[in-house]
């Protein structure tokens, strides 16, 4: 995957977090669709290209959100390498396999960001529900991401051969 490419999706997610973000019911669902994309660049290309994926999005989502800049960027970063080097151990070429890695990197992300906020501020404790509504929310949007992907090459490649006309198909 090219950099315009990483930088591309993940842009794209940033965006798509931001807008659906307004949607969500007074703040009860939290979800992390630039975490998707991290993973899903990662996945795609490897630990370098995870580890730009999430530097980009943390220190964008970091600077729009108005909190301290860099936390969000360093956690996405260490989150993006692990989901590299797990797509790259493992054999992930299905859309469910894929979508049980951004679980895993929800749930990494999160315990990474309650140890991150322990050692500056305090401990805060952990809300269970909260956690893996936001792991559920974002397995399924992964899921249904990957699935969309699988499918679109497939779908264009069907499109073009209805185009043809009947004279310019081979038929042996």
């Amino acid at each position: 995957m090219k950099t315009a490419a990483v930088v591309g999706v993940v842009v794209g997610s940033v965006l798509l977090q931001v807008l659906l973000a307004q949607f969500a019911i007074g703040g009860r669902l939290s979800f992390d669709l630039v975490l998707v994309g991290v993973v899903f660049v990662a996945l795609q290309s490897g630990p370098v290209a995870g580890m730009l994926a999430g530097t980009i999005g943390g220190v964008m989502l970091d600077l729009m959100s108005g909190g301290l800049v860099g936390v969000g960027g360093l956690l996405k970063t260490i989150v993006g390498f692990a989901a590299g080097l797990m797509g790259t151990r493992l054999v992930v070429a299905k859309p469910y396999a894929r979508a049980l890695i951004v679980g895993a990197a929800t749930l990494l992300h999160s315990f990474l960001s309650l140890g991150l906020q322990a050692a500056i501020d305090k401990w805060s404790g952990i809300a269970w529900a909260a956690m893996l509504g936001e792991t559920a929310i974002n397995v399924i949007a992964a899921y249904l991401a990957f699935l969309a992907i699988e499918a679109l090459p497939g779908t264009m490649s069907r499109g073009r051969t209805r185009q043809r006309s009947a004279w310019g198909r081979r038929q042996w």
